[in-house]
């Protein structure tokens, strides 16, 4: 990956491709590339959907590659959510397409001056872009089926669906998988709304003719991937518990713990949970003929996902993720599978983070628009959304506005973005994580569930404050760097139990790149990512006052421990602290 795609559509005479050296941002890749890129680029006052605001795609340093799971792809910009500096990651097919086609960033800059909705189209034989107006409040599915009719079957698409053309703050950016369903989703953020703003519809990447990346020193490659994917299959969450029953298999894990939102963060138990458990549904994809064990992108061996088919064997939508399940389940009282993956599926055509409109979801019923537990009704709901209607606007804004328009005081939001499934009274690490990331609530940027409650790489008492401001630090810390090299974050579990996993994968990027890294430049490479983006919402206007959890947390008790968010503020403030 030599070279940066930039397209500026807000060109005089039309949008304009140039193909540039990597320059100042050579050795980036992933999260590493999109945060660096955005804050330089990026006014960190400007508007989120203005011209100033740029989208940055980026594939990992070893997507493309044949590095086991490697193929996440990073999408990064200011976020029209939370105002902050924002990565969204996806696994699928994308950022293994573009790494091949040599790619380091697609940068989309500028705004169109006219209406006009365009697509791009990458192939050996460069770059087009085109006004395509036929596109327009195309659904996701629809619009990867009129682009292979178009472009044939060896292709990849990047795309928004209608919540990103209207600009919403819950819409995602889709990516295909390897049966090129548009299934796998840039989800958080409002990225979507961001690329809706070039008016960019679809990147529709031609794989044909590209092939996998090489390294520097091949016999080295091979013998630290060998390494790399041993660790992975020997080590009990990677190599059992996600291939077997998906991300799912949480469920039960987190209502054992008394960890699981339910009615809208009233209470940490489901009492219905193993109906919707990754059991449950494991155990009903392949009772109809579906898959309980599936890869997201090609050279994933962890197969945490699956293909959910109703009872005449046709697809639904993919195996919903664990966040998916609790957003639109636990959280809003719904405990029918066949619901949640039809909800998974509108998500996914519609273009939405399924975890901030599952929560928008529980908000709307505590301001009385549904009752809990009302599966259709939130069908609807999310319909409305693609339908763009004035009720849908709102809920395809997020939790937040949602929670402003209804005059509801209990909004489980951090710097406006949704919290995720984890209640952080009684997993008091992922709390910390929540009040202080860079990107609002994020159970990704410093995943403490793995110590708290996995009892992965430690443990930490998810119940008391001890231990877990340093926890949460140095996950953010190693997180930062992994979404910088284009692995799945789940590698992390046998990386923190397993030593000579962690080292097999810097002896991948050595081996690759020819270069002498150590565990110790990894852990600096994440502390550059993080202080980048900290300084970019600083000069935004965040502060400490901004890391903070909603009141509700600090004064509320959680059955069944009955406990209150106990972390002092003075202790937060000290996260990024090295």
């Amino acid at each position: 990956m030599d070279k940066i795609l930039r397209i500026d559509m807000g060109a005089k005479g039309g949008p304009k491709a140039s193909t540039l050296p990597l320059g100042d941002y050579a050795g980036l890749g992933g999260r590493a590339m999109t945060t660096a890129v955005v804050s330089k680029e990026v006014p960190p006052l400007c508007h989120a959907l203005g011209a100033e605001n740029k989208l940055v795609i980026a594939p990992g340093l070893l997507t493309g590659s044949a590095a086991v799971n490697s193929g996440r792809i990073s999408v990064g910009c200011k976020s029209p959510l939370t105002g902050t500096i924002k990565e969204a990651n996806s696994g699928g097919q994308g950022g293994i397409a573009l790494a091949r086609h040599g790619y380091a960033a697609i940068v989309l800059e500028g705004k169109p001056v006219t209406d006009d909705l365009y697509k791009i189209h990458i192939s050996s034989g460069g770059v087009k872009i085109q006004a395509d107006n036929s596109l327009k409040m195309l659904l996701n599915y629809d619009l990867v089926e009129k682009m292979k009719a178009e472009y044939g079957e060896k292709i990849v698409c990047i795309s928004i669906g209608p919540a990103g053309e209207m600009k919403l703050g819950a819409a995602s950016v889709a990516v295909t998988d390897m049966e090129t369903r548009p299934s796998r989703h840039a989800g958080r953020g409002g990225v979507g709304a961001v690329m809706g703003s070039k008016g960019v519809k679809v990147i529709v990447i031609d794989t044909s003719g590209t092939k996998m990346r090489q390294p520097k020193d091949p016999e080295k490659f091979k013998e630290a991937n060998r390494k790399f994917t041993e660790g992975l299959r020997s080590h009990s969450v990677t190599g059992q518990a996600l291939p077997k029953f998906g991300t799912n298999v949480l469920t039960n894990i987190l209502c054992e713990a008394g960890g699981y939102p339910t009615y809208n963060f009233k209470e940490g138990v489901y009492k219905d949970g193993a109906s919707i458990s990754g059991e449950a549904f494991a155990e009903i994809e392949t009772s109809r003929g579906g898959k309980a064990t599936h890869g997201c992108h090609t050279g994933c061996i962890i197969q945490c996902s699956g293909i959910y088919v109703d009872k005449d064997g046709n697809f639904i939508s993919k195996q919903p993720e664990y966040e998916t399940v609790w957003a639109h389940g636990g959280n809003c009282g719904i405990n029918d599978p066949d619901i949640l993956a039809k909800l998974d599926f509108l998500d996914d055509n519609i273009g939405l983070d399924t975890i901030e409109m599952g929560v928008t979801i529980g908000v709307a019923m505590e301001a009385g628009l549904l009752p809990f537990g009302d599966g259709e009704g939130a069908l609807r709901l999310i319909a409305e959304v693609g339908k763009g209607t004035s009720l849908g606007r709102i809920l395809g804004s997020g939790a937040e506005v949602t929670g402003k328009a209804f005059g509801v005081e209990r909004v489980p939001v951090v710097k406006g973005q949704a919290i995720p499934a984890y209640d952080p009274r009684t997993v008091q690490g992922i709390g910390v994580t929540y009040a202080t990331s860079t990107m609002g609530a994020d159970h990704t940027a410093g995943y403490a569930v793995a110590t708290n409650i996995l009892k992965v790489g430690g443990f930490v008492d998810p119940l008391k404050p001890e231990g877990q401001i340093e926890l949460s630090r140095n996950l953010q810390i190693a997180t930062a760097a992994i979404d910088a090299t284009g692995m799945c974050l789940f590698i992390a579990f046998a990386v923190l139990d397993q030593p000579e996993t962690f080292q097999a994968l810097v002896d991948m990027i050595n081996a690759f790149y020819g270069l002498s890294l150590t565990g110790d430049d990894v852990t600096e490479l994440g502390k550059k990512i993080l202080s980048m983006e900290r300084d970019f919402n600083s000069r935004a206007g965040f502060g400490p006052r901004h890391d903070r959890l909603p009141r509700f947390f600090y004064n509320e008790k959680l059955p069944p421990h009955n406990i209150t968010w106990t972390m002092k503020d003075e202790d937060l403030d000290r996260v990024y602290n090295w």
